[in-house]
C-alpha cells in the first residue's frame, strides 16, 4: 500500500498567502490528503460547513473575518479539528485560539514536516467514536423548545432564554447527545476545552444554573448519574409532538402515554 493511500483524509486550508497555501496543498496532497482551499475566512467558513473536512488548517491573520472569528463561528456547529497557523509568536494569541476551540497551533515560519506531524497527531486524537457524529445540527427543537447554534439563541414558549456563553455551550453539547452519560471530565474537555485548568466542580455549578432556568419548563431533564456525571433525557411525550405521523394511536392511548414515564 502506498503512503498516499494510507492517509486519504480531507483537509481544508484557509490561508490568504497564495504561496503558503500552494505549498501546503502540494505537500498535503503528496502525503495522501484531499485538500480544499480558501483565501479568506468567510469563504473558508462556508466550505467547512458544506464539505465537512476532517481537519482545518487556519491562518489567524485573514482579510475580513479573522481566524479567531472563524474558529468561534465554526465551533457553534462543528467539532472538526482545527490547527491554527500564525505569524504571531504571542502566547496570548495561542491561548485565545485554543480557548476558542482550536486543537493545536503552528507558528510561522514552519517546516512542512512539522505541519504533517501535527496534522497526523491531531487526527489521531480526534478519531470519533463509531456512534458519534462529526458535527451537530445548527438547529434542534423539542416541542416549544428550540436551540439555534449558529445564532446562539434558545427559545422556550416563544421567548428567548438568556444564557451565558458557557451555559449555552454546555446545553448545546448535552442536547447533541441525549441519553448518553457524560463524566465531569468529558464535559470539561468537550465544553471547556483541553486547556481548562479550573475546578471540576464548575460543571456542577453550571448544571445547577441550567436546571434553575429550565426545570419544569423545558421538554428535557438533566439527570444526575451518581458517581459518574450527568445525562440529558428528552421527554418522550414532547418528542412525539415533533412528528405526529410517528404515532398513529387514538388520542386516548396517547394521553395514557403522556402520563407515563416512557422509556
Amino acid at each position: 500500500m502506498s503512503r498516499a493511500a494510507a492517509n486519504s483524509g480531507r483537509v481544508l486550508v484557509v490561508e490568504d498567502d497564495e504561496g503558503i497555501r500552494d505549498m501546503l496543498k502540494y505537500n498535503l496532497t503528496a502525503a495522501g490528503f484531499s485538500v480544499q482551499e480558501a483565501s479568506d475566512g468567510a469563504s473558508g467558513l462556508r466550505t467547512a460547513r458544506t464539505s465537512r473536512p476532517d481537519l482545518v488548517l487556519l491562518d489567524l491573520m485573514l482579510p475580513g473575518m479573522s481566524g479567531f472569528d472563524f474558529c468561534r463561528a465554526l465551533r457553534k456547529s462543528s467539532r472538526v479539528p482545527i490547527i491554527i497557523i500564525t505569524a504571531k509568536d504571542s502566547e496570548v494569541d495561542k491561548i485565545v485560539g485554543l480557548e476558542l476551540g482550536a486543537d493545536d497551533y503552528i507558528t510561522k515560519p514552519f517546516s512542512i514536516r512539522e505541519v504533517l506531524a501535527r496534522v497526523h497527531a491531531v487526527l489521531r486524537r480526534a478519531q470519533p467514536d463509531a456512534n458519534e457524529p462529526k458535527a451537530v445540527p445548527e438547529h434542534d427543537s423539542i416541542g416549544a423548545f428550540s436551540i439555534n447554534r449558529a445564532a446562539r439563541r434558545v427559545i422556550l414558549d416563544g421567548s428567548d432564554v438568556k444564557l451565558t456563553a458557557r451555559e449555552f455551550d454546555l446545553l448545546s453539547y448535552l442536547l447533541a447527545f441525549p441519553g448518553r452519560v457524560h463524566t465531569r471530565d468529558s464535559l470539561l474537555e468537550n465544553v471547556w476545552g483541553r486547556e481548562f485548568t479550573g475546578e471540576r466542580k464548575t460543571v456542577d455549578v453550571h448544571i445547577r444554573w441550567l436546571r434553575e432556568k429550565f426545570a419544569g419548563r423545558a421538554p428535557f431533564e438533566i439527570v444526575t448519574v451518581r458517581g459518574i456525571g450527568y445525562r440529558l433525557d428528552r421527554q418522550a411525550a414532547q418528542i412525539d409532538m415533533l412528528d405526529p405521523a410517528r404515532d398513529s394511536r387514538p388520542p386516548a392511548a396517547k394521553e395514557g402515554h403522556v402520563g407515563g414515564r416512557g422509556r
